[in-house]
Parts: structure tokens; sequence; C-alpha cells
């Protein structure tokens, strides 16, 4: 019970700096109100559905958590690439920011912890632990590297993010397969059915979409870094 109430304050904690972090990424107050109020409701609506077991398998299932971290992915990346204004703000923050954020996957000992404990199985909880504690560990360092050397460091951020990202798709591919469903692969007890109940709802269905979409938008940037002419910025006009 203790361990439980300890990870709901720092997975809600981790929450909070990630909506700071984004909202704060925009140029404008009002804009920055906007991003923390729509996310807000957003943890709102995931805190709503843990608290009622909504996407528990009785109810909405796999396939409600899978809308509940499909949805939010695509909307993220919509805005990181279709909005101008999310465009702007993305190419505007130094790419060090964002690897520094992956610290709070640092968070990921609780998977371990819990999979010790027996009540998340494997490979589920071991490959979404270990792979967590590994990105949350590296991320400050790679980020001053990145902070330091700038463009040069950029083969190692590749080749963090490609990791980065295989941990996030791993881990949603084996708590969904480890869950009572049509899809479940990894039978027997414990499943990953409590992923689906508080506080940790709010990692695949709030954090999950956040790191991933952040990934995606790393990769953005590398890509655009390498494009950009010699002399100029990523904030040129001309490189627009």
């Amino acid at each position: 019970m203790l361990f439980d109430i300890l990870s709901a304050i720092d997975i809600t904690g981790a929450a909070a700096i990630v909506v700071a972090f984004l909202a704060l990424a925009l140029p404008s107050a009002a804009a920055r109100l906007r991003a923390a109020l729509v996310l807000a409701a957003w943890l709102l609506v995931v805190i709503a559905l843990g608290a009622t077991d909504a996407l528990a398998a009785q109810y909405a299932g796999p396939p409600g958590l899978a809308l509940a971290v499909v949805v939010p992915v695509a909307a993220l990346c919509w805005v990181f690439f279709a909005s101008s204004a999310g465009r702007a703000a993305l190419l505007a923050t130094p790419l060090w920011a964002p690897i520094a954020l992956n610290a709070l996957r640092l968070l990921g000992v609780s998977f371990v912890v819990l999979y010790a404990a027996g009540r998340l199985p494997a490979p589920f909880a071991p490959s979404a632990g270990w792979g967590d504690i590994f990105i949350g560990a590296t991320a400050v360092p790679l980020a001053f590297l990145v902070a330091r050397y700038g463009a040069r460091a950029n083969g190692l951020v590749l080749a963090w993010n490609v990791i980065g990202v295989l941990d996030l798709v791993f881990a949603i591919g084996f708590g969904a397969t480890s869950s009572p469903g049509p899809i479940q692969i990894f039978v027997g007890s414990p499943t990953s059915a409590m992923m689906t109940t508080l506080p940790w709802l709010i990692v695949p269905a709030f954090l999950f979409p956040i790191f991933f979409s952040l990934h995606m938008a790393i990769f953005y940037r590398l890509r655009r870094e390498k494009s950009v002419a010699p002399g100029r910025t990523l904030a040129s006009p001309a490189s627009a």
C-alpha cells in the first residue's frame, strides 16, 4: 500500500512536469495557458477512466486502452508536425531539453519492483522497467553532451532515440498481450490488467503518448538539422 501511494505521488509529479514542459515550450502566455488547460483536462480524463475502471477487461478492455494510447499520440504528432505554432515551438526548443525530460523514465524502477513482488508479469514488466531505467539514466548525460557539442553528438542521440522508441513499443506490445482479452499471448497470473487502474493508467494513457511523441519530435529535429545548409539556423526562414 505504501509503495502504491509513493508511486502515485511519483507518477502524478512526472505528469505535472511534462505538462509544464510542453506548455512552457510555447512562445506566448496565451498559448501556454491553453496548452496547460488542454493537457490538464486530458490528465483528468485519464484519472477518471482509472477511477471508474472504465478500461477494465469487462468494460472497454484492450480496445478502449488502445484508443486511450493511440488517439493522444496522433493528436500530439499533429501538434508537433502539422500545427505551425507547435512546429515553431519544437524548432525553438533546444534539442537537449526533450532529451533531458526523459530522465523521468527512471520511474521504470516501479515496474521492476512490481514484477519482483509478483504483481506484474514477464516479459512486460522487466522489459518496460529496465528499458525505461536505461533511457532515464542516460538522458541527462546525453543532454549535457548535446548542449556542449551540438550536432557532433547527433549520432549518439539517434542511437539513444531508437532504443527509447523500441523500449516504448515493446512495453506497450507486451502490456497488451499480457492483458486479458482477444490478443492475450502471455497467459497466466499475474496479468497486466492493473495497468488500467490508478495510478498506473497514467503511464500508458498519458506519459507514454507524450514520451513517444517527443521521440518522434527528436527524430524530426535530427533530420531537420541534417538538411539545414551550412551557415543557416533552424529558425531561419530560408531553411523552413
